[in-house]
C-alpha cells in the first residue's frame, strides 16, 4: 500500500443503512489517488431504545447490544475500505455511538480537522433535482472544513471547476472567503488535470429593476472589483464567466452551460440567526446544479453552539 505523499484526509460520510451504491466512495477514491490523501471511512450510529435497554420484555444490558451493532457497521466499512486499499490507497475506518447524526460528524470533523468532508446526495430522476437531505443542509450550515457534496454523476476527463465569487463582498461575505474559494477550486483543477472557471452575477437588491444610469454605476462597480481579483487570481479569458441577473439563476445557468464537474462556493452565517448563505440566493437551486458541490467556509467560522457529546 502506498503511503499518501500529502497530509491531507478526505473523511468519507457512509450510510450504513442504505443498500444503494454509494458515489462517494469511488469520488473520494478518485480525489484521493490524485492529491495522495489519506481516507478514513466514518459512519454514525445510535438507538436510544438499546441505549435504555428497552429492547426486550425485560431490562438487559446495553453495551453487548450496542457493541453488535457498531462492529456490525465496522466489518461494513472495512469491506469497502479493502476495496480502495486494492487501489494502494491508505483507508482507516472509524464508527462512533452518538446523535444526532450531523452534530455527531461535526464533533469529529472539530476533533480530527479532515481536509475535506464528503457525503453522498441523492437524486430524484423524476423531479430532475438532488434531494438534499435534513443532515445535508446541516452539514452545509455547521461543517467548518470544505464539504463536498457528491452527485450521482461520472466526472469528466478534464474536469470543469467553477468557482462562484463575490468580489464586492455582497451578503456578508469576508474578502478572504473569495481568495479560499479561488485557492481549493485552482488546486482542485491542477491536481485533476481539470480547467479552471470562474463566476460572478452582477444583481441587484431583490432583482429590482434600476434607472439604466444607476445599473451602469452597478455594472461598474462590480467590474472594477473583479478586476482587482483578476490581478491577483488569474484564470483564462474564456473561462471567466460574469452575467447581470439573480445570482441563483445566473449560477446555474453557467454550471450548466459550461458543463461543470465541481461548483465551489462559499457558505457564510449571519449573526444571531441559526442560516447560512450560500453566495447570494443560490441556497435555492442547490439541489438543482448538476454537478459536484465543494462549500467552503471563511476561515474566521465558528462551529455554532456547543456541540456536545450526545451519546
Amino acid at each position: 500500500m502506498a503511503a499518501p505523499s500529502s497530509s491531507k484526509t478526505i473523511l468519507v460520510i457512509v450510510d450504513p443503512y442504505t443498500d444503494r451504491e454509494q458515489p462517494v466512495l469511488s469520488r473520494a477514491a478518485w480525489l484521493a489517488e490524485r492529491f495522495g490523501a489519506h481516507l478514513e471511512l466514518f459512519a454514525c450510529d445510535y438507538d436510544a431504545e438499546i441505549d435504555s435497554g428497552r429492547v426486550a420484555t425485560v431490562w438487559v444490558p446495553d453495551a453487548g447490544l450496542r457493541e453488535q451493532l457498531l462492529l456490525k457497521h465496522r466489518r461494513q466499512l472495512e469491506s469497502f475500505a479493502a476495496a480502495l486499499r486494492g487501489r494502494r490507497l491508505q483507508v482507516t475506518v472509524n464508527v462512533a455511538w452518538d446523535f444526532p447524526a450531523e452534530e455527531a460528524i461535526v464533533r469529529h470533523v472539530v476533533a480530527t480537522r479532515p481536509w475535506l468532508v464528503a457525503k453522498d446526495t441523492h437524486h430524484h430522476t423524476v423531479l430532475q433535482r438532488t434531494l438534499l437531505s435534513s443532515m445535508d443542509w446541516s452539514l452545509i450550515r455547521d461543517c467548518p472544513t470544505p464539504l463536498l457534496l457528491v452527485k450521482p454523476r461520472d466526472v469528466g476527463a478534464q474536469p470543469v471547476v467553477l468557482a462562484a465569487i463575490d468580489p464586492v463582498q455582497e451578503h456578508d461575505k469576508p474578502a478572504q472567503l473569495d481568495n479560499a474559494i479561488y485557492r481549493f477550486a485552482s488546486e482542485l483543477s491542477e491536481k485533476t488535470g481539470g480547467a479552471l472557471h470562474l463566476t460572478h452575477a452582477i444583481s441587484t437588491p431583490l432583482g429590482v429593476q434600476l434607472p439604466p444610469n444607476v445599473q451602469a454605476m452597478v455594472v461598474d462597480e462590480h467590474r472594477r472589483a473583479l478586476d482587482a481579483f483578476l490581478m491577483e487570481h488569474p484564470v483564462r479569458a474564456e473561462n471567466l464567466h460574469v452575467n447581470e441577473g439573480l445570482a441563483h439563476q445566473c449560477l446555474q445557468q453557467v454550471a450548466t452551460s459550461q458543463h461543470a464537474d465541481f461548483l465551489v462556493m462559499g457558505a457564510v452565517a449571519r449573526r444571531g440567526i441559526k442560516k447560512v448563505l450560500i453566495g447570494s440566493t443560490a441556497a435555492r437551486v442547490l439541489d438543482r446544479l448538476p454537478c459536484d458541490l465543494v462549500i467552503i467556509k471563511p476561515a474566521t467560522f465558528v462551529v455554532p453552539g456547543a456541540q456536545q457529546q450526545g451519546g
